[in-house]
């Protein structure tokens, strides 16, 4: 069984995390955010993982924390549910069209955190939601998973379409590299840090 259970609780957020990566996409989620719930929900989707999400976070002060925790929390899960990742893919890759928008998602389930992120928005907010919160995101789910991430947004205009695609490439991706075809370890060292 390739699941998870996390429970994090620090001063700022208080967050229970369960995933299972050979789920059915299947997802309940309640952050206190709704477009990250929603975001979190395509992730869920798309990656064919069963998530389920609770925190509870500081939203009187900013969503900041909230959401990095989050990111914490799953980088955690993955890391955890994978286990010595023995027969995964490793890579995976998604490009991504959602309407005016075109996005590519790029990873490697390597053991080495890296992020490169290159998506530009105009607004400040969707809902409660703060943009640059999809970068502190995914860097905090890389630094913990052990995984190295790049995404790029080519194009589009609206903010709304742009992160919507990076949720759902990522989850594409995601499902492929943590397919098993095989049980050796998916490196020519015959190691990934766990």
């Amino acid at each position: 069984m390739r699941t998870s259970k996390i429970e994090r609780k620090t001063k700022e957020t208080e967050i229970s995390l369960f995933v299972d990566l050979d789920g059915k996409g299947r997802s309940s989620i309640e952050t206190g955010i709704g477009f990250f719930d929603h975001m979190l929900s395509l992730l869920s989707f798309h990656s064919g993982f069963d998530l389920n999400v609770r925190a509870q976070g500081d939203l009187d002060v900013c969503d900041h924390h909230t959401i990095e925790d989050c990111g914490i929390a799953l980088g955690n899960a993955l890391k955890e549910a994978l286990g010595q990742k023995n027969g995964i893919q490793r890579y995976g890759f998604f490009q991504l069209p959602m309407d005016e928008t075109l996005c590519s998602v790029t990873l490697d389930i390597s053991g080495r955190p890296y992020l490169v992120f290159h998506a530009e928005f105009k607004r400040e907010t969707i809902g409660n939601f703060s943009t640059e919160m999809v970068e502190e995101f995914l860097r905090a789910l890389c630094v913990q998973a052990g995984m190295t991430l790049h995404v790029n947004v080519l194009y589009g205009t609206n903010d709304h379409h742009k992160i919507e695609a990076i949720f759902k490439a990522l989850g594409k991706a995601l499902k492929q590299a943590v397919l098993v075809t095989g049980d050796h370890i998916p490196s020519s060292k015959g190691w990934i840090e766990v």
